[in-house]
């Protein structure tokens, strides 16, 4: 009853010390065993906002049969010092996605959860029609299923070539209604040619959702807000994942 895709999307929440200082969305990505926890790297740090959280928390399913069950999981940022996520760049300078991986040990053995891996990764060189329709999992304003902790869905279309990176930057563009709190989501496409494959997760995982653009010549009162939003490309996780 419930579509997979959901099941991949907790909701984060930052904190410094016990202070509670966001919420913000992220999904989980599998490579080799190994599972990592994404989303954008302005939720880890960002300095222009004076964020510096030096743990997470998300909400997992501990109980199969029950989805209103669950249980959080603290995430530690830093280790003597150092940062524990992984973060990229490129030619063009940082790229606003980061990821943390997860100790399996510490999960609870019920944990019901579906997680992308590279089979569900769209290159940026496969032809994705511009207008394509496209959904941004995730949690805007904090807002989701509070009794079975799950997440919403925005429609999004791709607007701009996803063949090119969008100024010559790592992301593309997504004409959608986003919020504060969507942060991280992945941005995903059905793909049919995935059903029936281990994992159970028929969808195309195109980008990360990082932020809403908008031009510095907007009359704030005259002009409506662009909706445009970027989404940086989601074969970065390769890089970020190696070993």
């Amino acid at each position: 009853m419930i579509d997979p895709v959901l099941l991949t999307s907790p909701r984060i929440s930052t904190f410094q010390g016990q202070n509670l200082l966001t919420t913000a969305s992220s999904f989980f990505f599998e490579r080799d065993e190994r599972l990592f926890l994404v989303t954008s790297r302005h939720v880890m740090i960002d300095t222009a906002s004076q964020h510096y959280p030096d743990r997470i928390e998300i909400e997992l399913h501990s109980d199969p049969d029950n989805l209103a069950a669950a249980v959080n999981l603290s995430i530690p940022l830093y280790q003597n010092g150092e940062s524990l996520w992984r973060q990229g760049t490129d030619a063009a300078g940082e790229i606003d996605v980061a990821l943390i991986e997860i100790d399996r040990s510490v999960l609870p053995e019920t944990i019901t959860y579906r997680a992308f891996s590279p089979q569900h990764l769209c290159d940026p060189k496969d032809h994705v029609e511009i207008g394509s329709s496209i959904l941004v999992v995730g949690f805007p304003l904090g807002f989701h299923d509070t009794l079975h902790h799950m997440p919403v869905v925005r429609h999004a279309v791709v607007a701009s070539s996803f063949g090119f990176r969008f100024q010559g930057l790592g992301y593309f563009l997504t004409d959608a209604r986003t919020h504060r709190g969507t942060s991280g989501a992945p941005v995903v496409l059905r793909a049919r040619e995935l059903e029936g494959l281990p994992g159970d997760l028929p969808w195309k995982l195109l980008g990360v959702h990082s932020a809403r653009l908008d031009v510095g010549t907007r009359d704030m009162v005259l002009d409506e807000a662009l909706g445009l939003n970027c989404a940086w490309f989601a074969d970065i996780l390769l890089t970020l994942t190696a070993d």
